[in-house]
């Protein structure tokens, strides 16, 4: 196990060797399996659960409820939901669970919305908000409209 002095790493759960990387979050409870790599600037709370063989790159957050089962890969900037309606300091009575099942990948900068679950194999494709369960070896991905309009004459002025 190699845990980098940047990171704080209150969690005794930790599988052999696992890397968690500067500036990383652990809070304590938390349960990451071996040979996993958590790249830097992630944070993982208390209530999460990460199998073997995991690598989840920079800049992800894991919100009590997620399981995340073996040889899953999270892209950078993905993040996991756990309040679908949530309120500055008013806490659900219990957080929905969301499991990322094994051998998924998920792209970067995706938004996992909580009580889901990403099936065997499947594959997010970047930019995805994941908004319902996805059937194992399913390729999700959001299309995404852009509206084009003229700028108006008054806009630079």
């Amino acid at each position: 196990m190699f845990i980098h002095d940047a990171a704080d790493v209150k969690s005794k759960k930790i599988g052999k060797d696992t890397r968690i990387w500067q500036y990383c979050i652990i809070f304590d409870g938390a349960e990451i399996g071996e040979n996993c790599n958590i790249c830097s600037y992630c944070m993982v709370e208390s209530a999460v659960k990460i199998g073997n063989n995991v690598t989840i790159k920079s800049y992800v957050q894991l919100c009590d409820g997620v399981t995340i089962e073996d040889d899953v890969l999270i892209g950078p900037h993905t993040s996991f939901t756990n309040d679908k309606y949530p309120r500055s300091k008013k806490y659900p009575e219990k957080y929905e669970k969301t499991v990322v099942k094994k051998g998924a990948s998920i792209g970067a900068n995706c938004v996992i919305i909580p009580g889901i679950t990403i099936g065997e194999n499947a594959v997010i494709a970047a930019g995805s908000i994941v908004v319902k369960d996805v059937p194992a070896n399913t390729l999700y991905k959001n299309k995404i409209e852009i509206e084009t309009n003229d700028i108006p004459q008054n806009f630079n002025k």
